[in-house]
Formats: structure tokens, C-alpha cells, sequence
């Protein structure tokens, strides 16, 4: 319970957005100012964005869960109605509210970082240990 608490007092004086086209607008422009690629949240039905910058806290929340294919990869991935993350230039950690598809389970992401941006791959880091590479590309709007 107290990391639910501790996710709600970083709401106190975050910028908050409402709204389907602002949020997505200010989700993207949060991912290119971290050097992160700008489709890693292709979510729909944004309802409200928040980031808190002294924190480094963000969050979407969207009308309903969401799966998405990235098709050059062929990775589906499952976001929740509400997805948080400590974010960092080139990172997203403690997320919450993402599950990538690996065989048959569902194995949630806990962080999204690119070690070296030169290498052009983007690394996911699963609750379970294992971690993933792929190409930065994969996850460029198209």
C-alpha cells in the first residue's frame, strides 16, 4: 500500500494534462526529451498525462487496456488503464502498467532504457530478471 501512497504524494505539483490530443501530444514530447523513441506509449483514449519533473514521475490513464503490436519486432505489449514510470534521460523505471507477451505469458516491464545510444538498441527489463534488446526503430512512429 505505501508504494501506492508514495505514487500519489508525486502527483502534488505535477503539470496535468486532460484530454485525449494534448496527452498524447505531451507524452511524445516527454519521450523526445528523454531521447526515448516516440511511439513507446501508443496509447488511445488518453484521459489525463502527468509528469512531475522534480520527481521524474509520470503517468498516462486512458479509458480502457490497450494491446499493441509492434510489427517490425512482432512484440505485443499490454498497457493498463493507468501506466507510471520514474523517468531519466534515456530510462523509464518502476514502471507500472506494462506487460510484454513472451510464449504464453504476460511478464511485466519494469524498465526501458537504451545503454548507449550510438548501438541504437533499446533494452526491456521484465519483473522476472530477463531483459530484451531491440532496435530503437522498432518503436519509431510510423
Amino acid at each position: 500500500m505505501t508504494g501506492q501512497m508514495t505514487r500519489w504524494s508525486y502527483r502534488e505539483g505535477a503539470e496535468v494534462y486532460r484530454g485525449d490530443d494534448i496527452c498524447k501530444k505531451k507524452s511524445i514530447q516527454l519521450l523526445e526529451e528523454l531521447s526515448l523513441p516516440k511511439d513507446l506509449l501508443p496509447l488511445v483514449d488518453i484521459e489525463e498525462f502527468g509528469y512531475n519533473r522534480a520527481a521524474g514521475f509520470m503517468w498516462l490513464i486512458q479509458k480502457k487496456k490497450k494491446e499493441h503490436t509492434f510489427k517490425k519486432i512482432k512484440q505485443t505489449v499490454s498497457y493498463a488503464t493507468e501506466v507510471t514510470a520514474f523517468v531519466e534521460h534515456h530510462k523509464m523505471k518502476k514502471i507500472t502498467g506494462v506487460k510484454t507477451k513472451e510464449l504464453l505469458l504476460w511478464l511485466s516491464v519494469v524498465e526501458v532504457y537504451i545503454d548507449d545510444p550510438s548501438s541504437e538498441k533499446i533494452t526491456f527489463k521484465t519483473g522476472t530478471g530477463l531483459s530484451d534488446s531491440f532496435p530503437v526503430s522498432a518503436f519509431e512512429l510510423e
